[in-house]
């Protein structure tokens, strides 16, 4: 099945629902003798130790978060450190838990179920202190591991049909996923946290990108099957999702490309055993570019959504400015960064709540959002404590910079409710929802189109993390009842399908992690 063939991401979109009798009716359970090892290990190859954390790059997070994009003027070469400070800020281990009788490893990014599915790969040039070839990275040890010598970034570009972001960048970071550290929890939908996943570790690592002056993009259209052959995942269960280009150099890299041999390194098992969910792999094969024409056609398709005019009371957005902002720099604000396991009941500011929607919702510089501050999510939201604010239900216009209240009311509970009957949602300040109308999109982009929908929610979810905790306050992602929340904000979001949400507030404080020492 192609990617223009949309009934695919129907049937996988509408099999993966949660809704409160599928949930009642699962026999599924989690097999903790089974339980995937979170990290992906190569049994022979000796890693490359990166160097400790560089000097802060003395940016706010809220200016790092929300920095249009790099211009390059001239060549934008990452060093070394640059790129471990990207690695480490968007994908390594921060701080770890002692518990009796072992250890919980954090993130720098949030990560559903904490199961840490995506690996980051890097392709490079010959930099002043790194050979060129292709990486992996290595969060358990802070370590590249060479998979090839020599200059590989040709094969990017020609999987990118000739993308300019791609034949300029020195550089290129690439997000895969291996379905089962995640499906072994949460089954067939987990490949929609492929997604939620990747997007935020690209919030951190655009962010923190941008505070070291490196030009980046996002960019998910390609020729998979040669993305694959390059880091040599097999396609089937471990696949490439996303590239991210850094830097700006002055040589053009071709479009050349010789034979590829394929890798046969080893790895540690993952668990005892897996279990295959053919409902994901049937997504990826009918949402997969085949050739370079594919990618050639989505490539100017522009992102335009038809943005509906407000009914209701519109609330101005009033986001802190000048000395009023909290100086926490980015890298303060993605170390403090957990998921927040139980919020206060007590609200937050319109201020506050207003620099995270106005932040968050800044602009992805990405080749499928076009032109740039376009978008394919609408954020609908439940309000339950903002100062200044009624309770009730809103939907965000990020072109008046402006809420519209659509219902007034107490909705704490059937926030809970819409939120798979948590306490999270029920507590928070605040509920983010994050609702695409999929039609149009599959129109324009195919089966892809999911994908993309899916990432963008994931890439604003996580700077809404970040934005929060810039602030020192909390947030969370979590899953949702489907249709159930569709129906919630109808009739405005009738049609409209659910990506992802996030809730907002003030966290209870916990025993804190001890962080991790010498990166």
């Amino acid at each position: 099945m192609g990617n223009r063939e949309t009934s695919a991401t129907w049937t996988y979109h509408n099999g993966t629902k949660h809704s409160y009798w599928s949930i009642r009716s699962s026999h599924h359970s989690l097999d903790w003798a089974n339980q995937p090892v979170p990290l992906k290990i190569y049994k022979s190859l000796e890693g490359i130790r990166l160097p400790q954390r560089g000097a802060a790059s003395g940016l706010s997070a809220f200016a790092a978060i929300s920095h249009p994009p790099v211009q390059a003027d001239g060549e934008r070469i990452p060093s070394q450190v640059t790129l471990a400070q990207i690695l480490y800020l968007s994908a390594g281990i921060t701080r770890r838990r002692e518990y009796p009788g072992g250890q919980t490893f954090f993130r720098a990014a949030a990560c559903t179920g904490a199961l840490y599915h995506i690996d980051l790969y890097l392709v490079c040039r010959e930099l002043p202190d790194l050979e060129a070839g292709v990486y992996h990275f290595g969060p358990h040890d802070f370590s590249l591991r060479r998979l090839r010598s020599g200059d590989y970034r040709d094969v990017l570009v020609q999987a990118g049909a000739g993308e300019t972001s791609i034949a300029r960048a020195p550089a290129v970071i690439v997000c895969a996923d291996t379905y089962w550290r995640n499906s072994w929890k949460y089954q067939a939908r987990a490949y929609r946290h492929s997604f939620w996943d990747s997007g935020t570790i690209l919030a951190n690592l655009l962010a923190v990108a941008a505070a070291h002056h490196v030009p980046s993009q996002v960019v998910v259209n390609f020729v998979d099957s040669q993305v694959n052959r390059l880091l040599g995942l097999d396609g089937e269960g471990e696949v490439a999702l996303v590239l991210v280009p850094l830097g700006w150099t002055d040589d053009m890299v071709g479009n050349g490309v010789a034979s590829l041999e394929a890798l046969s390194y080893e790895t540690e098992p993952l668990s005892v055993s897996e279990v295959d969910y053919p409902a994901i792999r049937d997504m990826h094969r009918s949402s997969s570019l085949e050739t370079v024409e594919d990618v050639e056609g989505l490539r100017c398709i522009q992102s335009s959504q038809s943005l509906s005019k407000p009914v209701g009371k519109l609330y101005p957005l009033s986001p802190l400015s000048g000395p009023d902002m909290p100086d926490t720099s980015i890298e303060d604000a993605i170390l403090r960064r957990g998921s927040t396991r139980k919020f206060s009941t007590d609200p937050i500011t319109m201020a506050q709540l207003s620099t995270i929607l106005d932040l968050s919702t800044s602009g992805i510089q990405a080749d499928f959002l076009r032109p740039f501050g376009a978008s394919l999510n609408q954020l609908y939201l439940i309000i339950n404590a903002v100062e200044g604010l009624p309770s009730g239900s809103y939907l965000y216009h990020p072109d008046r910079k402006a809420l519209e209240l659509l219902r007034e009311g107490n909705f704490r509970s059937q926030a809970g409710y819409l939120g798979l009957e948590q306490d999270i949602p029920a507590d928070a300040s605040v509920d983010v929802f994050f609702l695409a109308d999929l039609e149009p999109v599959l129109e324009r982009y195919g089966n892809r189109g999911y994908r993309m929908a899916q990432l963008e929610a994931g890439i604003i979810g996580g700077r809404a993390y970040l934005a929060a905790y810039a602030q020192k306050l909390g947030a969370s992602g979590l899953t949702f009842y489907d249709d159930d929340v569709t129906e919630f904000f109808s009739p405005s979001a009738r049609g409209k399908s659910v990506m992802f949400l996030v809730a907002l507030g003030r966290s209870v404080q916990r025993r804190k992690a001890s962080p991790i020492k010498g990166v």
